[in-house]
């Protein structure tokens, strides 16, 4: 029989993890909107726009990979994590080819599309 303290942990968790869900299409919006602002044809990782928009994806990805693992998502995390990694390759480089980054962006609007689709269903 679950003792009360159990009860409150799994009523708290299932709580937190409305929490997630409710917040999710915001922050794949945010997502969207932040890779818009990386400018493949720049070729610099370090321009102004592209380097404070990877920095924000680094960051939001980075809390969305734990989040969303916590939280139930798993897939969703896993695949947050590995955008997350990718990008970080990108910008320890000065230069940049455009179709890397096009590359990235297109695994990204793939990523973001199938969570607004159904992302518990991302394995």
């Amino acid at each position: 029989m679950p003792q009360p303290a159990d009860q409150q942990f799994f009523a708290r968790l299932a709580e937190l993890n409305e929490k997630f869900a409710g917040r999710l299409p915001a922050t794949l919006e945010r997502l969207s909107s932040l890779s818009q602002q990386i400018d493949p044809g720049a070729g610099d990782a370090a321009g102004a726009g592209t380097a404070a928009a990877a920095r924000e994806l680094q960051a939001m990805l980075h809390t969305l990979a734990g989040s969303a693992a916590t939280f139930g998502f798993r897939g969703l995390g896993h695949h947050a994590r590995l955008l997350e990694q990718r990008l970080r390759v990108l910008t320890t480089f000065e230069q940049v080819a455009p179709a890397d980054w096009l590359i990235w962006r297109g695994e990204l609007d793939e990523y973001i599309a199938a969570a607004q689709r159904d992302p518990k269903s991302l394995s």
